[in-house]
């Protein structure tokens, strides 16, 4: 069956990587931009259109409060990647804001960080993934009308492009990045020159609509309010920021020169472009609502539910570039696919986060190993399943979803600065050069202002979306950092039991004899060849078991025992309820209860079939014997193979398969040593494919 798997899964994610060839897939600065910063990058194509639909609520008069907005939210970001610049300097491990927030604050503060972090990265892929639905609905209609489906579909494209790997997936990523980021930048010259320069007057498709607004006149507290609830949704352009530093490993060295210099360009371009569009947006008189088909009037009526609202970008490009324009057709191609892609900033953050979370013990030690493509793959498939529940739920609705975004990020945000206060503390205390102290204290000035920035935009955004979709995005870090908590108590505690004690204990005291039991139903070679077994290692009682389900077969067992002349003594176990595992449990724990110091081994005669389904024609007494035997202490379980003859002649099919190269299979590079041919458990092994039974026959007995 491995090898049966092993051909599309060659075809879909590429052959295997050594380990030695990590190295190889390190990023350099062009292709790390494209990677870790497509979330930042594309989310203006996304926050200008929130910052307007939240201000429509007190109408049109209301959109020239956006440039002040606009103005908060640039130096906000201003801030954030100052202070992020010093957080991949000082530490560069990839921990980013959980380990800065763990080694400064504590570990429950890592937690919470980090329970943050993995909620936006499910809600960055979540979000991006239905804006770009969104924005290729706009210009196909189909895709409006499936948007949920499209929106699955295309988180199933992004994890396989991962698991290929980081490297190979950035390459596939900086294409679409680039033209998006070069069509908007052409976008706002061309917009300027034709406004500055020519004078022309450029209008948007809704530029004639008006808004009925749900609140006339606001004033005081409510303005305010509204106010700072559209500066929480503009600061949607900021998620991505603590990608990179999460990210640093991934980097070529030098990794932290290398991750700051993509951070102050991921800052500049991330700015300008924000802008650039919410100016031009301005200029062309672009009308958004939260519920157009109700607050958008065309010519004093609604325009209904069968209008499609398009995204603020979509709308600046038709007026800069003309509706159906190569150009406007050009970058609303670049703007789908590259939402579609921002996704991928989630794809490298959380399995790398996942990691660092499993080595430390907080998450299943799975998500800590890295997949034959050198790719995080558990971490991988499980952000894929939780974005694709989300989607799922909320129908691909980048309005609903937008609502449960950001919290976690200026969670982490404003916790991360205030643990790199502290770390500059400590390292003030303990440094006497002068031009050292200066520098240290010019970086504690920098986050502590990004720590009482970004805190007061946390309480921001918390007071004005919590009712909105907010809370569940508490709810989901809540029930990380209590699932993560548990997952670290559960380790502590089988650490605690196997830790070998400095005194000799009863772990380490010889039992003072060993009681072998075989299990048999029926006198065949499976149970001649366990019998032959055990008399060889015996070092005390052997007898064979069998459990009497029916009479006239347990006579004949009993006769061909006693034909045969076999030394063993056998033992018959009554049922009156024809069951296997009980009777047997039972016996094994009464002699243990006899000889607490008697170890007892219970020998299982198997046979090896050839095929899934042969292994379907025979039931499972075995298993459920071994797992019910697991649980009691001093027994020993050990399965004695038959090979029927399927089984050899699978084996014979599995080596001329092994032969035979699937497309992706040859690895290039020096060999590293290999597993002997059909050595049992080496993975794509003649053995692998082949299933074992008890031979248990009608639901009768072990060792049919």
């Amino acid at each position: 069956m491995s090898k049966l798997t092993d051909v599309p899964k060659r075809i879909l994610i590429g052959r295997a990587l050594r380990s030695d060839r990590l190295g190889e897939t390190l990023l350099p600065k062009r292709i790390a931009l494209p990677v870790f910063a497509s979330d930042p990058l594309s989310s203006v194509a996304y926050a200008p259109g929130e910052v307007l639909i939240v201000l429509s609520v007190a109408g049109v008069s209301a959109y020239h409060f956006s440039p002040w907005i606009t103005v908060a939210v640039v130096l906000l970001m201003f801030i954030v990647v100052t202070s992020y610049r010093q957080n991949v300097h000082a530490y560069p491990s990839g921990g980013g804001d959980y380990e800065v927030a763990t080694t400064n604050l504590g570990p429950r503060a890592g937690l919470a960080v980090a329970g943050a972090l993995l909620v936006d990265y499910v809600l960055t892929v979540a979000v991006s993934i239905a804006a770009g639905v969104e924005n290729l609905g706009s210009a196909v209609p189909f895709v409006a009308e499936h948007q949920t489906a499209f929106a699955i579909g295309i988180i199933v494209v992004l994890t396989l492009m991962n698991l290929r790997g980081v490297r190979e997936s950035g390459k596939l990523f900086a294409v679409p990045t680039y033209v998006f980021v070069t069509g908007v930048f052409l976008m706002i010259f061309w917009g300027a020159f034709r406004g500055l320069v020519l004078g022309d007057e450029m209008r948007a498709p809704t530029a004639d609509f008006e808004i009925a607004a749900e609140e006339q006149g606001l004033a005081g507290f409510a303005l305010m309010f509204l106010l700072l609830r559209a500066f929480s949704s503009g600061c949607a352009a900021l998620t991505g920021v603590e990608a990179i530093s999460n990210g640093v490993p991934a980097f070529r060295r030098p990794k932290s020169r290398n991750a700051a210099t993509t951070l102050a360009l991921m800052g500049t371009l991330a700015v300008t472009m924000f802008v650039g569009i919410i100016a031009l947006a301005m200029a062309s008189d672009v009308k958004m609502a939260e519920r157009p088909a109700h607050e958008l009037l065309r010519d004093g009526v609604p325009v209904g539910a069968e209008y499609h609202q398009d995204p603020v970008i979509s709308q600046v490009a038709a007026a800069v570039f003309g509706g159906g324009s190569l150009l406007f057709l050009l970058l609303a191609g670049a703007t789908a696919l590259v939402l579609f892609l921002a996704a991928n900033t989630a794809y490298n953050g959380f399995p790398l986060l996942g990691s660092i979370l499993a080595q430390d013990r907080y998450l299943p030690r799975q998500l800590h190993t890295r997949g034959d493509r050198l790719a995080f793959s558990n971490g991988i498939v499980m952000l894929a399943g939780a974005a694709g529940v989300l989607v799922y739920v909320y129908d691909a609705d980048s309005t609903r979803l937008i609502q449960l975004y950001i919290v976690g990020v200026f969670v982490s945000f404003t916790l991360s600065q205030a643990g790199m206060v502290r770390h500059w503390n400590r390292h003030l205390a303990q440094e006497t050069a002068p031009a050292a102290r200066r520098r240290m204290l010019r970086s504690r000035v920098i986050a502590f202002t990004g720590a009482c920035i970004t805190g007061l935009v946390l309480v921001v955004v918390l007071v004005t979306k919590f009712t909105h979709g907010a809370w569940v995005a508490l709810l989901g870090m809540v029930i990380f950092y209590g699932v993560m908590t548990a997952i670290r108590r559960h380790y502590d505690r089988v650490s605690e039991e196997l830790a070998a004690p400095d005194e000799p204990g009863d772990e380490a005291t010889r039992p003072s004899r060993v009681h072998s039991i075989v299990l048999v139903s029926k006198v065949h070679k499976p149970t001649l060849r366990a019998l032959a077994y055990a008399k060889l290692l015996r070092s005390g009682p052997l007898e064979a078991l069998s459990v009497n389900v029916d009479p006239e077969e347990t006579r004949e067992l009993r006769a061909e025992w006693e034909r045969r002349g076999i030394t063993v003594p056998l033992k018959i176990l009554d049922s009156p309820y024809r069951e296997v595992t009980r009777p047997t449990i039972e016996y094994v724990k009464g002699l243990r209860r006899d000889s607490p110091r008697d170890a007892v081994t219970v020998y299982i005669p198997e046979y090896v079939v050839g095929h899934w389904y042969e292994h379907l024609l025979h039931n499972q007494s075995a298993l459920r014997l071994k797992g019910r035997l697991l649980f009691t202490p001093g027994v020993m379980v050990t399965s004695v193979p038959y090979q029927l003859e399927s089984s050899e002649r699978a084996k014979a099919r599995a080596k001329r398969r092994a032969d035979w190269s699937a497309p992706g299979a040859v690895r290039r590079g020096p060999a590293g040593p290999a597993a002997p041919a059909g050595s049992a458990g080496a993975p794509g092994s003649a053995e692998a494919e082949f299933r074992t039974d008890s031979g248990v026959d009608g639901g009768s007995r072990p060792g049919t």
